[in-house]
C-alpha cells in the first residue's frame, strides 16, 4: 500500500508539473527526481527500471532525431512555403483555408510529427489568416486537433505511436497499410464537424489582402524528408530501427546547413530537446511503478480482450477515457503492455484512444497544453467552454468511425 501511494503520488507530481511547469522549468527537472526516488525507496526495482530504459532507449532515439529534423527544415524555410501555399490555394475564402489547414496539418503530423504541427505549423497558420483578414479560431483549432488525430498513421508520427509500435510486432509499412483507413476516416470526420461547428466564421468575408505570392519551395528539404520517408520503409523490410533512418536524414540536412553556417553544432543539439527526452525517460520509470503496484491489476481487469469490433471499441475508450485523466503518454505505457496479448488489433485501439482521446481536454496530451501555450502568445485566447464543446461534438464520433475503420482494416491487411 506504501509504494502505491509513493508510486501515485509521484506520477501526480510529474504530470502537474509538466502542465504547469513552474518558473518555465524543464519538465525533467520534476520527473528525474521522483524516478529516481522511485527506485532508490523499492517502488520499482532497479531491474524493471532498466528494463524500461532499455525499451524506450530506441523510441527517445528516434525521437530526438525527428525533431532535429523537423527544426532543420524549418530553417529551410519549408514551413514558410507551407504558409503561402496556404494562402495562395485559399484565394481569400476563409472554407478553403480550412482545407488547406486540414490537409497540410495532416501530412505535416504524419511525416514530420505533431511537435512540427504544434510548433511549427501553428504559428504559420495565425500569420496567414492575419494576412487573409479571418479569424484565426477555426484554422487554429484544426491545428490543435490534427496534431493528436492525424497522428495515427506512421509509427513516427507521435511519441505514443512510437511506444505502441514495438508492442505490435507489426513492420513499419504493415503498420502504415493497417492505420491508412482510421486516419483517413479520422480526418473526414473532424473536417465534416469543423465545417458545422465554425460556419458563421468561414462565412464571413476576409477583409485582408487576397493577393497569392508565390511560393519558394525549398527542394532539397522537401526531397530529404521524401527520402526519409522511404528509408522508414526500407529499414522495416531489413529489420533495422526506424531511428536510422530518421537519424540519416537529419544528418543530411545538419551538415547542409552547418557548412553553409546557417546553424552551428549547440543549435542541432538543443533542437533535439535533450531535457524532454529525459522526461519521457523518468517517466517511462514512473509510469512503471505505478503499474506494477497496481494500476496494471485494474486496468487489466476493465480492458476488453479479443478484436471485435465491441472489444476493440471499448479498448479505445478505455484509452481515451485514460489518456483524458493522467495524459496520453503514461496513458499508453501502461496499457499497452497489458492489449499486446490480444494482438496488434488492440494494441492500435489503443493508440486510437491516445491520439483521438486527448481532444476533448487540455490536459489529454503535451501536444495540446503547448498549441495553447502558442496561442496565447499569438494574442489568440482559447476558450475553455467552446474547446470542450468542441471536444465533446468531435471525438466520440471520430472514435467511433476511426475503430470501425481499424476493425475493417485489419481483416483486410492482416
Amino acid at each position: 500500500m506504501l509504494f502505491e501511494s509513493l508510486s501515485v503520488a509521484a506520477l501526480g507530481v510529474v504530470l502537474v508539473c509538466a502542465v504547469v511547469r513552474p518558473r518555465g522549468l524543464s519538465e525533467a527537472v520534476f520527473a528525474i527526481p521522483p524516478a529516481v526516488f522511485l527506485i532508490a525507496s523499492g517502488a520499482i526495482s532497479v531491474a524493471h527500471a532498466q528494463e524500461e530504459l532499455t525499451r524506450l532507449a530506441p523510441v527517445v532515439g528516434f525521437l530526438a532525431a525527428a525533431l532535429v529534423l523537423a527544426k532543420l527544415c524549418d530553417d529551410e524555410g519549408l514551413f514558410r512555403a507551407c504558409g503561402t501555399w496556404m494562402a495562395g490555394w485559399a484565394l481569400a475564402r476563409p472554407r478553403r483555408l480550412l482545407g488547406a489547414v486540414f490537409a497540410l496539418a495532416s501530412l505535416i503530423t504524419a511525416v514530420l510529427s505533431l511537435d512540427a504541427t504544434v510548433v511549427l505549423l501553428t504559428p504559420v497558420v495565425f500569420a496567414t489568416a492575419a494576412r487573409m483578414g479571418t479569424s484565426p479560431r477555426p484554422h487554429s483549432y484544426a491545428g490543435a486537433h490534427l496534431a493528436n488525430t492525424a497522428s495515427l498513421l506512421l509509427p513516427v508520427s507521435n511519441l505514443t505511436n512510437l511506444l505502441a509500435f514495438t508492442a505490435t510486432g507489426l513492420g513499419f509499412t504493415r503498420f502504415a497499410l493497417v492505420m491508412l483507413l482510421p486516419w483517413l476516416a479520422a480526418i473526414a470526420v473532424e473536417y465534416a464537424f469543423f465545417r458545422r461547428f465554425f460556419a458563421a466564421g468561414l462565412d464571413a468575408v476576409p477583409t485582408g489582402d487576397a493577393a497569392p505570392e508565390r511560393p519558394e519551395m525549398p527542394w532539397f528539404a522537401l526531397v530529404t524528408v521524401l527520402a526519409t520517408l522511404v528509408g522508414f520503409g526500407v529499414t522495416s523490410v531489413l529489420g533495422v530501427a526506424p531511428a536510422w533512418a530518421a537519424a540519416a536524414g537529419a544528418s543530411v540536412l545538419a551538415v547542409r546547413a552547418l557548412v553553409r553556417r546557417r546553424t552551428t553544432p549547440a543549435a542541432v543539439v538543443r533542437s533535439a530537446a535533450l531535457p524532454f527526452l529525459g522526461f519521457v525517460l523518468a517517466l517511462g520509470i514512473v509510469v512503471r511503478a505505478v503499474v506494477d503496484n497496481g494500476l496494471g491489476d485494474a486496468l487489466g481487469a476493465i480492458l476488453p480482450d479479443g478484436v471485435s469490433f465491441p472489444a476493440l471499441l471499448g479498448t479505445a475508450a478505455v484509452a481515451a477515457l485514460l489518456a483524458n485523466l493522467i495524459n496520453n503518454l503514461p496513458a499508453v505505457l501502461a496499457l499497452a503492455p497489458l492489449a499486446a496479448p490480444s494482438g496488434p488489433g488492440a494494441v492500435l485501439a489503443v493508440l486510437l484512444g491516445v491520439n483521438i482521446g486527448p481532444n476533448l481536454t487540455y490536459a489529454g496530451s503535451l501536444a495540446t497544453l503547448l498549441w495553447r501555450r502558442i496561442a496565447h502568445q499569438h494574442g489568440h485566447d482559447v476558450e475553455l467552454g467552446e474547446f470542450s464543446r468542441l471536444g465533446l461534438l468531435t471525438v466520440p464520433f471520430t472514435l467511433l468511425t476511426a475503430t470501425f475503420a481499424l476493425w475493417v482494416s485489419l481483416r483486410v491487411v492482416l
